[in-house]
Order: structure tokens, then sequence, then C-alpha cells
């Protein structure tokens, strides 16, 4: 059967000049019979070739970019071989550890994420994998074969239980591939006296059982935070609080709202020996809100919420909620403190993140002096081009 042919409406030249999606309203015409997960050629609204992706008529996004050729023949040599690329650029960069081995669009395999623990105790590699669209699900067992191929890990875990599967017609599910194994893995943040070890559950854990984006910034923290009383917000399993325990922090509090997140974080408190670290059950708008209201004052405050801007159409809202805290924050560390502040919503642009904070700032009557500009580790690189694989922020400031 002939391959079939997408015409579209590029008028901003985004796709020609690389970025992968194709929505459903940039479509004029479609050629030729295909099933929805099917690579089809996708040709301006001239007829000349942009490349090829896979086609999900059910998804806003209708095709997902996988190669500019319109040659090029997408089969299994052609997916094993992305794969390595992905995993020998990380071993280029010196990654033998835990890390991300396939970053999605970033790594030219959108709607697939995979990442790599490496339990600290015995050695073992396990793999936690997310296949997030219609067209990466067709590719399933030809990705597991390749990485089972090119890494040789101990154990596959599939992480299938993320709702964006649902718009794309298909089902949530998690579980092992293969053999089962011990998913309580305990894995190291940083190397010899930096070190810091976590517990990650690759079952019951968030996304794949843990950020390993933050771990950079995580090590950062440790360089400003020595003898510092620290309230780290949103702590989840702890990994600010775990590393200003680390590099010498008076004493340190982390806050989450999650009873789990916090029974989790405690437990990594006790596998490190931290006795410097407590962990609290607590709502942090409230929290910062008292604080604010009845001048108590921490040294340190560290901000890292969950992604308040989850839509382009809520930003706005989100944008006040990032100001809101930043604020609070602000109004409770000492003259001569510090702020980490952080944010993992695409959509909030750096420069608007910048901005949010100067407000914030500005409100609060406090000079910031920046000392620490983090983002995605080379593990998490972003695409240029594709703006939404650069979504990580994280700033250390004093503040005056």
């Amino acid at each position: 059967m002939a391959q079939a042919r997408i015409r579209i409406n590029d008028t901003n030249d985004r796709v020609y000049r690389g970025h992968p999606w194709v929505f459903g309203t940039q479509v004029v015409a479609e050629e030729g019979a295909y099933k929805p997960g099917d690579v089809v050629l996708v040709t301006d609204a001239k007829g000349r070739p942009l490349g090829q992706g896979y086609i999900n008529p059910a998804s806003m996004i209708r095709v997902r970019m996988l190669t500019p050729h319109a040659e090029e023949r997408v089969n299994r040599t052609f997916m094993h071989g992305r794969i390595e690329r992905a995993w020998r650029r990380r071993e280029r960069l010196g990654y033998a550890g835990s890390c991300r081995v396939v970053f999605g669009e970033a790594d030219l395999l959108p709607g697939l994420v995979v990442d790599l623990f490496r339990d600290a105790r015995d050695g073992r590699r396990v793999l936690a994998l997310q296949f997030l669209t219609l067209g990466m699900e067709r590719w399933r067992e030809v990705v597991i074969e390749a990485l089972r191929e090119v890494i040789a890990p101990d154990g596959f875990y599939l992480r299938n239980d993320v709702p964006i599967r649902e718009k794309e017609g298909l089902t949530m599910e998690k579980g092992f591939v293969g053999k089962a194994f011990d998913t309580d893995l305990v894995i190291e943040e940083g190397q010899g006296i930096q070190a810091v070890r976590m517990h990650v559950d690759v079952a019951g854990g968030q996304k794949t059982g843990h950020f390993l984006d933050q771990v950079p910034n995580h090590l950062a923290a440790q360089r400003f935070l020595a003898g510092m009383r620290v309230l780290d917000c949103f702590t989840h399993t702890g990994g600010f609080a775990l590393h200003a325990a680390k590099g010498g922090a008076k004493e340190v509090l982390g806050l989450d709202i999650s009873a789990e997140a916090i029974a989790l974080a405690s437990r990594n408190a006790q596998l490190n020996g931290f006795s410097n670290c407590a962990f609290q059950e607590a709502n942090v708008f409230d929290f910062l809100t008292d604080a604010s209201r009845t001048g108590k004052q921490w040294d340190a405050i560290v901000l890292d919420p969950p992604a308040f801007a989850k839509s382009k159409g809520v930003l706005e809202n989100a944008i006040r909620g990032y100001k809101e805290i930043n604020l609070r924050a602000l109004k409770s560390i000492v003259s001569g403190g510090c702020l980490i502040t952080c944010s993992c919503s695409q959509h909030l642009s750096t420069e608007l993140f910048r901005k949010m904070v100067a407000d914030a700032a500005l409100d609060a009557g406090r000079r910031l002096r920046e000392v620490h500009d983090g983002g995605q580790p080379p593990d998490h690189a972003p695409l240029w081009g594709v703006p939404e694989t650069r979504y990580l922020k994280c700033l250390v400031l004093e503040v005056l």
C-alpha cells in the first residue's frame, strides 16, 4: 500500500524549521489511506516534502514528525538507531548512574520517555518507560528490544499511567515487562562527598519514579545553604532538603501536602543519617501566609512547586500563583538570606519567570542578587526549535 500524504499549511515555517508537531488545524488535505499510528509523508500546501511522522486523527497533534527526510525508511533499524544514539550520547557525557535515556522530542523520538535508575546498593539497572502516544505505542516491542540490546538493563517497568494516553485513544497501564523485581531502589544523586542517597519507587513514584532533571540544582544548593536555617517548600521526596542537610545547613524543614511524599522524604533523611532534617505535611500557601503574617523568618527558602501552568489557557492564573508564593517567601527570609525558586512549567518562559520573580521582589520591598542560574542537565538537553523541550528554571538569589 502506498504511503499516505498529508498536506499542511505551515505559514510560520514551524515544521520546516524542525518542530515535530503538526496540528489538525494545519491539515489542508489528506491523500491515500492510513491507519491511526501509521507513518505518513507530510508536505507543504504545494506538495513539497517536509518529512515523515506518525499520524493520529484522534489527537489535536495530528502528526508527530520523526524525520525531515522523505525517502528515509522508518523501520526497526531506524528506531534502533535513534535509541542507540540517545544512549551513546549519555555515555559520552559521563552518565554511568541514574539518568534520562530518551527525552521524547528532544531525542527525535516524540512520545517516548525512558529513565534509567541504578541501585547504589547492588548495581542493578532498571529502565522505567512511558509510551505517551499512539504512534510510539505501535513501536513498543521494537523500542524495548533496542533498549535491551543497547543497555542490557536488569529490568523494565512500564509507567503508562499518564492521562495524555487517554487523549491519544490509549488506556492507562503500568507493570513489569518480563520478569518482576523489587521496585524500591536506592539511587545516588552526586558523587563522592556530595552524594545523597534516595529511595525511588519506579512503580509508585511520580512520573517514572523520580525527578532526575533537578539533580544539578540539588547539588548546587549544597554550596549556598551551609550554616542556614532552611525551609524547603514542595519538598516532594526531599531533594533540596536532603542536599541542604548534606551541605551543612544548620536545620532543615521540608513541607509537602502529600503524606506519602513526607513519609518517603523522612525515610530518605534516615537513610542518609541526617539529624538536622525534618519534614511536615502542610499546605505551602497557608504555611507561608501564616509565616509572613506572624513575622517568622528563615535564612533560606526553597520553592520547587509542581507545574502550575499545564496549558497556555491557565498561564495568567499560574503566574499569579507563582508570584504569590515568591512574594510570601521573600517576606519570610532574613536580610542576606537566600531564595531558591524554580518552575517546571513549559508554558512559563524564562523571561516571564524572571519578570514574575522581579515583580514579587518589588512588591516585597526586597532586592535580589543572582548567584546561580540553573536549568536542565545534559541528559534533558532541550532541542532548539522545540521550545516545549525547555521547561525547567531554577534561580538561586541572595535576598538583600
